[in-house]
Parts: structure tokens; C-alpha cells; sequence
């Protein structure tokens, strides 16, 4: 583990580390600045600037178990971060957690106008489209070869800008445009920037409730809204994604069940939408048998879900690594916050982009079962581009 100091000014009893106080949510959606970590909810948002303290490790279980002792040295009522796609014994790859210097908090939800945002002067494809189809096929294939139940492959898109990219507004945009959304931005290690605009949550305690909302299955939106509703009643009735659904619940619900006293699952997946995507969901609640178990062990535990990964989770990342032209670093990783209590919110890092000064790596990935056709999770990945694609005022020819 590494925890180093920010180099920040000594606090003095005025200014404690993580000091919250109220504001709008527009007021933190404006005030946010490249560097800071914002998450913002259907119900409330969070702002947290400066740092005291930076937490890396590699390892999200020791990462969780070191975050209460670090809160209750400096004081400071919670610590936000990220953890990495991959969180296997061979990865290079952190959690990055900071203690921020202060907080700020609201109920609510931002409301702010769009913003203009500049295009990008060069787009690239990774992989190239029909490479792409050429990698679902070759996951199908293998799906079978080596005993998976599913596997999750992602294409990119890498934005070229003429000038520093206008991480701020796209941000706003996202908050605005994705009301339902856990919206966030965090720093990672190296000065790149991660934000997005994710429908799933990982994991939520409050006390010694807990709450999970796997999302697993997929359909376009569609302008014309009959095409829309025949689309929602198409995945509703898909056996391909009802069986893909399947694989995440009994995932989750298998890694919460050691925690958990109680845990209600509902018999049947909710048919949920974005602006861009229709979504299978299962809403999951828990009691915690053991009240010191934080959000975070919690976090550690469920990551990576199949709905990000696949299962068995071993060979279905051997998988990805194998198919995938690119290292996923933090993309399909979690976003969130822990706090003294244990209490907090992670979300699955997904929807989104790692932003470096002049460009930016846009993410989409599908879950692949043996009934997947590689059109069709093309087409998957193309409508899950656009709620970035959206924020930045760029249409759906860019992929």
C-alpha cells in the first residue's frame, strides 16, 4: 500500500480536512474543476477538492481495510476514488483513493444549461468496426471451448482536440443531460481524468442496509417512440439477455450473501431506460450481519461483476486480455465514496472516458453469451457511445 501526503497546508481548526458544507447541486456541478471528484446522483451530489492524503493499492480488500484507520488519523469524514477493471493477483494497475481537504454536499439534482463544446479534430475506432464483429465472433467461439457463461468485450473511440480538452463542460453536460445517472469525475494517477455517466450502481450502504442494482442486458433507444416501445418489449422478452441477466443476479447475490443477514431479490429483472439504452435491472437490498463491514469491503467483494467482465470471472478476463487491443485500466472499473461510518456509494465505471490534456478514450463494451450476433453487439456498443458522444454535441457517425 502507498499513502502519500499531498504536500497540502498544514489544517488548522478552521479548515479540518473533508469540512462539508451545503450547497445547490448546480452550484457543485458548476464549481467543479479538472482535478476535483464529483459524483452526482438522481437524489443528491458530492464535490470533494484538494487532498490530504492519497491511497494507493492494488488490492481492493487491503485497500478497504486501510481506509478507516487513514480517515481516523487525519480526521476527515470520508475519502473518494476508484478502483481498477482488473483486480486480479498479476495487476498493475491501483485503487487510487483520496482524502479530499473539503466537501460539499446537496440535495437534489443539477440544472444547468448545455454548454458548446468544441470538436475533436481527429476520431479513430479501437478496434475498427468490423474488427470488432470479428472479436465477438472469436468470443463466441470460445465461449464454448472453455466452459464460460459469458464474457463482456468493449471497443473504443480516441478523440483528438486542437487544445486542452474541456473536461468541465463535458462534465456539466453529463450531470444535465443524465439526471437519473451516477454522474462522476475523479483524477487518476498520471493526470489523466476519468468521468462518465453510469445507470448501474455496484453497491450502497446506509447503516446496515445494502443495496445493489445489477444491470445486465441491453436494447438501443430509438427516436421514433413506437420503434422505442417495441424495442423494450423486445429485450423484456429476449432469452439472450434473460439468460445474460441471470448470470450477473446470481453473481451478485452469491458474493453479498457471507455479509448479509437478510437479502430480497426480485423473481424477475425491471425493464429500466437512459436516454440512450434500454436495460434488464434487478434491484437488490440487504441487512449487514456484521455492522463494521464498510461500502467499500462490499465494493471489493462484488468487483467485478459479470456484468463487466464475465464468469467465471478468471477466464473471462483472460478472455478480454486476449481480444481486446487495449488495457480497460480504470473503464469498467467503480467510482465512489466511503465514509467513517462505512457508509457510501459505488458505481460501476462504465459510459464514460479517461481524458489526458488533448484527447480523450470514449469506452462502450457488450456482454457476449452464445446467442450474441456480432451486428447486434456492435450496434450495442454504437448507442452506448452516445451518452458521451451526447454531452460533447457529436452524433452517432463519429463510430
Amino acid at each position: 500500500m502507498s499513502a502519500e501526503s499531498s504536500g497540502a497546508e498544514p489544517r488548522t481548526p478552521a479548515d479540518p480536512p473533508g469540512a462539508v458544507s451545503p450547497a445547490t447541486p448546480a452550484d457543485l456541478a458548476a464549481r467543479y474543476q479538472r482535478g476535483d471528484f464529483l459524483f452526482t446522483t438522481a437524489q443528491r451530489a458530492l464535490l470533494a477538492q484538494g487532498t490530504v492524503r492519497t491511497v494507493t493499492e492494488t488490492d481492493p480488500r487491503r485497500l478497504a481495510s486501510a481506509i478507516p484507520g487513514v480517515l481516523a488519523e487525519t480526521g476527515a469524514p470520508l475519502a473518494v476514488g476508484v478502483l481498477p477493471f482488473d483486480t486480479g493477483p498479476d495487476t498493475k494497475v491501483p485503487g487510487h483513493l483520496v482524502v479530499p481537504r473539503t466537501v460539499h454536499r446537496s440535495e437534489g439534482v443539477p440544472s444547468l444549461p448545455r454548454e458548446i463544446l468544441p470538436a475533436p479534430v481527429r476520431v479513430r475506432a479501437v478496434p475498427a468496426p468490423e474488427r470488432h464483429m470479428l472479436a465477438v465472433q472469436a468470443a463466441v467461439d470460445a465461449l464454448r471451448v472453455r466452459d464460460l457463461r459469458k464474457v463482456v468485450l468493449a471497443r473504443a473511440l480516441d478523440l483528438e482536440f486542437a487544445s486542452p480538452v474541456p473536461t468541465e463542460r463535458i462534465v456539466r453536460n453529463l450531470a444535465v443531460g443524465n439526471p437519473q445517472h451516477f454522474t462522476y469525475a475523479a483524477e487518476l494517477p498520471g493526470g489523466r481524468s476519468l468521468v462518465g455517466a453510469t445507470p448501474e450502481l455496484l453497491v450502497r450502504r446506509t447503516g446496515r442496509t445494502v443495496f445493489s442494482s445489477p444491470h445486465a442486458g441491453s436494447m438501443p433507444r430509438s427516436a421514433d417512440p413506437a420503434t422505442d416501445r417495441a424495442n423494450g418489449e423486445a429485450l423484456r422478452a429476449s432469452r439472450k439477455d434473460q439468460l445474460e441477466h441471470a448470470v450477473v443476479i446470481d453473481y451478485v447475490v452469491e458474493a453479498l450473501r457471507p455479509f448479509c443477514r437478510t437479502l430480497d431479490v426480485p423473481a424477475a429483472p425491471e425493464l429500466v431506460t437512459t436516454p440512450a439504452i434500454w436495460h434488464l435491472r434487478t434491484p437488490i437490498t440487504g441487512e449487514l450481519a456484521d455492522p463494521d463491514i464498510t461500502v467499500l469491503d462490499l465494493a471489493a467483494a462484488l468487483h467485478p461483476t459479470p456484468a463487466i467482465c464475465g464468469t467465471p470471472s478468471e477466464g473471462a478476463r483472460e478472455l478480454v486480455q486476449e481480444l481486446e487491443p487495449f488495457d480497460r485500466d480504470y473503464y469498467a472499473g467503480a467510482v465512489g465514496w466511503v465514509d467513517a461510518s462505512g457508509d457510501g456509494e459505488w458505481a460501476v465505471a462504465i459510459r464514460c472516458a479517461e481524458i489526458a490534456s488533448t484527447s480523450m478514450r470514449l469506452y462502450a463494451g457488450g456482454g457476449i453469451v452464445p446467442a450474441s450476433d456480432p451486428k447486434a453487439e456492435l450496434d450495442e456498443t454504437t448507442a452506448k457511445f452516445r451518452t458521451l458522444l451526447t454531452a460533447m454535441g457529436l452524433g452517432d457517425s463519429l463510430t
